[in-house]
Formats: C-alpha cells, structure tokens, sequence
C-alpha cells in the first residue's frame, strides 16, 4: 500500500494544567502508565534534523523520554538526525537494541516508521506529529504497534494570533515557517483566524501578513536549521511594519530573536512548541506568549505504558479540551495584556471546545 503522512491538526491548551489529569479516554488521551516497570526497560528515540537540542520540537519531545526515564529508570537510547538520510537508518539500528518503543519525532519519519512498523509487528513504537494516511485510497491507516501523536496547534494559535492582534501597535502582525508542511501551516491558520476574530469583536483592521489561508501561500525560509534565514525573513516583516511575529521554524525562529535585538525596536515575539521564556529564558523579554505543544507529556505517558505491559496503537490527539496545547503565560508582559483581552481569551478557549468557533 501507498502510504503518505496526512499530519493530523494538532496544538496545545491554553492556560493548561497538565494533560494527565484532563486528559479524556480513547482517541483523545494518550496512553496512561500505572504501576512500577521492570528495571531492564528500554526506550528508544529517533529525532528529526535540528537534534535533542534545537530548543524547540525535538527537544520538547525528548525531554518526555527523560521524563519517563525518570519515572520508571532507565537510561533512554537517542539516535539524532543530521539528514533525511539518516530516518531509515536510524530507525533500524534500535530495532537492534531491544527497545520496549521506539519513539520517531516528526512527520517526516513516516515512511520509515511505517515500514519499520509493518516489518516487525511484535516492536512498539509511537510517532509524534504524524496520522498515518494512505492518500491514494483516502483511508486512515492504523497500526496495532503505533501510537499516532498528534496536535490540534490551531486551537491555541487561534488564541496567540487574538493576543498579538490586541496587542500589537502598529496594527501589522506577521508570521513565517520553516517549510510548507502541515504541521507548519496549521500554526498559521490559527494564527490568521485568531487576528480575524479579534478584528470581527473590535471592528478593527489588523492585517496578518506572512501567511494566506485562502490560498495556503506564504513566507517560508526553506528549512529548520539556518538561522541567518530566519533573521533575513524577519527582516522582511519588520520593514512592513509586523511589531509582533511568530516563527514556525524550529531553531530557525532564532533568527527572530536576532534581528529584532539587532534591530533595538520594541517588537516581540510569539514562539512556538515550548514556553519561550523556559526554552530561551535570555530572550524572554520578547516572548509575549507562546503557542505550546505539549508533545513532553504525551511521550512521557506513552512510553511510561509501554514500559508497563500497557502500550496501545492508534491516535491520540492533543487539544484544548484536554490540555493537549495550549498558550504559555505571558511572563514578563503579564501586566500589559489588559483583563478584558483574558476575559475574552478564556471565553474563547470555551467557545472553541465547544465547537462554536473555527479555529482555521
């Protein structure tokens, strides 16, 4: 069968609490861990390009597999990767390590996990960012040894592009992404929708530029690595007056950070994955917010269960109602943003669980 990646819409809870204790049952809840694992447990992690420490996706999910390495005690096993080149084989050398799971970090490890996933159906693995789609049948595709990760990021960038609309004082906000994925592109639809809202309660004119839903067009730097570019694509929203930007670029998005201190304007930034100000904290007088994805608990559950005999497939998906994302503190802009705007935030987060706002 041809199979293809269909990345499921994906995002975190705004002013959330902690996935384990909202999480609900099923195909939106992650797998719950209970009991003590064997110490002879082992899990495994394969990382997309930018490594543990990109300060952002990769890291995030990482820091789950510390996170369960603690709770349960062992000593994870991470093969990072350079290139694309490296996903296969990276892939099949912790097949030869015994792993209880194999944890693959990003969409683009689809095709290796699926093929590794189908080779050997007795090894467990979980893929974070990816519903597995089989394109030219238009069928979802389901593996019994595959826990599916994904993130409604929508919902919480819809809540970040309403801040930045409020809060932005040349009344241009701007956003750009590494490449033209959908786990990319999701951020922005929000991101575009969440400044429409705003415009639609205030009556206001707020232009969110960088990114066109209609057309599922934008600004893009080409990659998640190079920084330079980043700062270059900043560069070029800033002289079309955006005073707040969000980078959907992975390290990339430091090239924001850079251009804007360069720069000694009073423009800031929302980031996106981590709480910026936590992943960052140098930078933290940027960060007016950041849009959360909380992949840490959803690895740290997921593989915490499987080192206890209770691993299951299929999807889980991480959004507002369960705390699967959600929108970091404002931090050092916590006076600034006026009450109404948090009202008016917290009226939305419900609006949105209840199905009663579009959120892209």
């Amino acid at each position: 069968m041809n199979r293809r990646s269909r990345t499921l819409f994906a995002v975190l809870a705004v002013l959330s609490l902690g996935l384990a204790a909202c999480a609900s049952e099923g195909e939106d809840t992650a797998d719950e861990g209970g009991g003590e694992a064997s110490s002879d447990v082992t899990a495994c992690q394969v990382t997309d390009t930018g490594g543990v420490d990109d300060r952002s996706f990769n890291q995030t999910a990482f820091e789950g597999l510390e996170a369960a390495a603690d709770e349960v005690g062992f000593e994870p096993i991470v093969q990072e990767s350079a290139s694309a080149a490296d996903y296969e084989p990276n892939v099949a050398a912790l097949l030869e390590e015994d792993c209880d799971i194999i944890i693959t970090v990003g969409f683009a490890l689809a095709d290796a996990t699926a093929a590794a996933a189908e080779a050997n159906p007795d090894q467990n693995f979980a893929i974070v960012d990816n519903d597995f789609f089989d394109v030219d049948a238009g069928e979802d595709i389901t593996f019994d040894n595959v826990r599916e990760l994904t993130f409604q990021t929508d919902e919480a960038a819809f809540l970040a592009g309403y801040v930045a609309a409020a809060m932005s004082e040349t009344g241009i906000v701007g956003t750009y992404g590494g490449r033209p994925f959908p786990t990319v592109t999701i951020f922005m639809d929000g991101f575009v929708a969440g400044v429409e809202q705003f415009n639609t309660d205030t009556g206001g004119a707020v232009e969110a530029i960088g990114w066109d839903p209609a057309a599922q067009d934008g600004l893009f730097t080409g990659d998640f690595e190079n920084v330079e570019n980043g700062r270059l694509t900043t560069e070029q929203l800033l002289d079309q007056g955006a005073d707040i930007i969000m980078p959907v670029a992975g390290p990339v998005g430091q090239g924001t950070i850079e251009a804007i201190e360069a720069g000694g304007g009073t423009e800031k930034i929302i980031w996106v994955d981590t709480d910026g100000c936590v992943t960052l904290p140098d930078a933290c007088s940027l960060f007016l917010t950041s849009v959360e994805k909380h992949m840490d608990v959803a690895v740290q559950e997921t593989t915490v269960a499987a080192a206890n005999g209770e691993f299951e497939g299929g999807l889980y998906v991480g959004t507002l109602e369960n705390d699967g994302v959600g929108i970091a503190p404002f931090n050092e802009f916590e006076d600034d943003v006026p009450q109404e705007i948090k009202d008016r935030l917290g009226e939305l987060t419900e609006q949105i669980i209840a199905g009663e706002i579009e959120t892209r």
